[in-house]
């Protein structure tokens, strides 16, 4: 059993607080992942579940023991570091087999588990070079190895594909997916690979400043963000934000965007705007809300159109990145790769408002995610 419970954790180091009293249930067997910039304290709450970092306050609990206290050692915990953290004079197989002769493992069984991860990570032919012969790429995946044939039950991850080629990484998300299924143990991974977080994780905490700002399901996360900075944080292109006022018309609740009404998605109640008539809000808008022309699969009340000026296009090879401003504020929309815009050029795009986000400009939380507590 390993569920493990952070409980008002916090971490300084003298006055400076970097992980702020977090409140955190991790799931046996789940697969988290800890993702925001650099600096927001996801590695640091990494390392004091690992026992690398003293706890400052706040309760730490793996199954059901308090481990603040226990020794990194004794907690059944394997670590794959950034920076591999190899013996330099061993192998790559010493360096994968150390954990396990260590605990006495017969011989036999030590050397099935070995090549066991070096085929699953590619490096079976590099099992008798020596650290110093790889590249960093290579050195990340011994890493990975040797953490994966020790079978814990929880595996900590900070940034484990950094280093590897656009290609490895692609291949070794799958592979650790598959790897966390058939281990059936806990994985806390962090990252600040939003791919890697959304494509690998059962749910993704989004950190900032120390503080977690939310946790959710990898499609709840990007579909329902409970703030502004989780909302331009997870989605690449980012979204785009614009200030509006809200109106109450006739037909219900609108945003004016520099004159023009924009109708809002029946989600966005009453009871959410109403509070908000004639101020300013922040209009959010991924760039696959934006469309070249309306079909018939979309529902026409929700549909307005947004003249700008382009300012450049991004051929993305199934898709174009077009950048282009809108009412003075940059906008990025994905569209067709065969639509055709030139610098300059005026071009005109229809708007799904069913997509549409609103946001408090003072609080920044999400107009649906209600006040602040």
């Amino acid at each position: 059993m390993a569920a493990i419970s952070l409980r008002k954790l916090r971490k300084t180091f003298g006055e400076l607080t970097v992980v702020h009293d977090i409140d955190l249930e991790i799931a046996d067997k789940e697969f988290i992942i800890l993702v925001g910039p650099s600096g927001c304290g996801k590695s640091t709450t990494l390392r004091m579940i690992a026992g690398l970092e003293d706890v400052s306050s706040g309760d730490l609990i793996i199954g059901d023991l308090i481990v603040n206290d226990v020794a990194a050692k004794d907690r059944d915990i394997a670590m794959v570091f950034q920076n591999y953290a190899l013996y330099p004079h061993m192998t790559v197989y010493k360096n994968m087999a150390f954990g396990l002769e260590l605990r006495r493992a017969p011989r036999d069984e030590v050397d099935r588990k070995v090549r066991e991860a070096a085929e699953i990570l590619d490096i079976t032919y590099l099992l008798n070079r020596k650290p110093k012969a790889l590249s960093g790429g290579q050195r990340q995946r011994v890493a990975l190895g040797r953490a994966m044939v020790r079978s814990p039950e929880v595996f900590l991850l900070d940034e484990p594909l950094s280093n590897l080629d656009a290609k490895l990484r692609a291949t070794m998300r799958a592979e650790i997916t598959k790897l966390h299924r058939s281990l059936n143990a806990t994985f806390i991974y962090v990252t600040h690979d939003q791919v890697e977080a959304m494509t690998m994780a059962d749910r993704i905490v989004v950190m900032q400043d120390g503080h977690i700002q939310q946790v959710a399901k990898p499609q709840d996360l990007y579909d329902n963000p409970v703030n502004l900075f989780v909302a331009s944080f997870i989605g690449a292109p980012q979204m785009n934000f614009y200030p509006v006022t809200i109106r109450e018309t006739d037909a219900g609740f609108a945003v004016d965007f520099g004159g023009t009404l924009l109708p809002l998605p029946p989600r966005l109640t009453p009871e959410n705007l109403a509070p908000y008539e004639g101020q300013e809000v922040t209009l959010g808008l991924r760039p696959e809300a934006f469309f070249e022309r309306m079909t018939s699969e979309h529902d026409p009340d929700m549909f307005a159109q947004l003249d700008g000026v382009v300012d450049y296009a991004e051929p993305m090879g199934p898709e174009i990145h077009l950048n282009f401003a809108v009412q003075g504020h940059s906008t990025t929309a994905r569209l067709s790769p065969r639509f055709a815009a030139r610098p300059g050029d005026t071009v005109t795009l229809h708007v799904d408002m069913s997509m549409a986000h609103l946001f408090d400009p003072k609080s920044e939380r999400s107009l649906m995610a209600g006040p602040a507590a």
